[in-house]
């Protein structure tokens, strides 16, 4: 044991020599004492006397798939660590999850706050189809009815606001302990099916509709004399099928009992809304394909399953 105790010592001299003082960690210093500490083996040790010893024992200690235990360990900790600010921004996230419920109730324009951000893949200044572009002004038109916009060199109108071809575009967004996908992220896709709510064409019934995120973005425009950063999502929507196809599922007769529905297993063509703040995104959920029966031409449809939204509390 003495021995092994001054090969110890020679080693971290020459470690001392090599790289420097500042190389000897404090585990290096820590194991100096192993020496002394296997002679006399007192109740010290039932704590763990050694920091970096009962940090093992600790991380240990954690669930993991035991096949990249090192990746899954720091994704706990770093969520951990973000459980305080969120509990803390509980008013934030309150507001947060009222405007995607009551919409008709809580106008959002985009450029409201969030608690979350938006995650790679992402592209920085980049130009949107013309044809997503156009939508884009249509969409500033209907949120601000009291503005007007208009595309660079095209006729100055009194007052017009021009809406520049430039955006972030982002594969994924984190919205408190969840996490959406979109068809531009091919590795998350399966988060990109999400529901909304949408203001009816009568102006007083909403309803709710399932679609499939394309991207997401930030576009800046100048209003009202200062800078607005709008953050938004770019999805396409699942068609509605009849309403004897739509509520197929029930549970003891009763279809309010069911939230599963049948959808049309294709997209409306392209139109101003397409475009949506993210706050209006009401949750995510599962797309199955589906047929009424078991004949081969039967019509297959989409059934929608909802899943309840994530939050960490603790």
């Amino acid at each position: 044991m003495k021995e092994a105790h001054k090969l110890l010592i020679m080693i971290i001299k020459l470690i001392e020599e090599c790289y420097g003082k500042e190389k000897i960690t404090l585990n290096l210093h820590l194991s100096l004492h192993l020496c002394e500490c296997s002679y006399d083996y007192r109740p010290l040790y039932s704590f763990w006397c050694f920091s970096f010893e009962r940090m093992n024992g600790l991380l240990g200690s954690l669930p993991n798939s035991h096949r990249q235990i090192e990746p899954e360990l720091m994704r706990r900790l770093m969520t951990e660590a973000q459980i305080n600010d969120i509990i803390n921004s509980s008013n934030e996230m309150y507001r947060f999850l009222m405007n995607s419920r009551n919409i008709s109730e809580s106008p959002i324009t985009g450029c409201e706050e969030f608690p979350g951000k938006f995650l790679a893949p992402q592209s920085k200044d980049i130009h949107l189809e013309e044809q997503i572009y156009d939508l884009l002004i249509e969409y500033y038109e209907d949120t601000y009815v009291d503005s007007i916009f208009r595309k660079p060199f095209t006729e100055n109108l009194p007052n017009s606001t021009i809406i520049i071809n430039r955006v972030n575009r982002y594969g994924r967004c984190q919205i408190c302990a969840e996490t959406f996908g979109s068809a531009a992220a091919t590795r998350h896709i399966k988060s990109s099916f999400v529901l909304a709510k949408f203001i009816n064409r009568d102006g007083n019934s909403v309803d709710t509709y399932p679609g499939q995120i394309q991207f997401f973005f930030e576009h800046s425009v100048h209003l009202s004399s200062r800078n607005l950063t709008h953050k938004l999502a770019y999805i396409k929507w699942y068609k509605p099928a009849n309403l004897t196809s739509r509520f197929h599922f029930s549970i003891d007769d009763d279809v309010e009992t069911c939230n599963v529905e049948l959808w049309e297993d294709s997209f409306y063509p392209s139109s101003r809304d397409n475009i949506i703040p993210i706050h209006n995104i009401l949750g995510q959920f599962i797309p199955v394909k589906y047929k009424k029966s078991d004949r081969s031409n039967a019509r297959e449809y989409l059934a929608v399953i909802p899943i309840n939204r994530k939050f960490h509390l603790r």
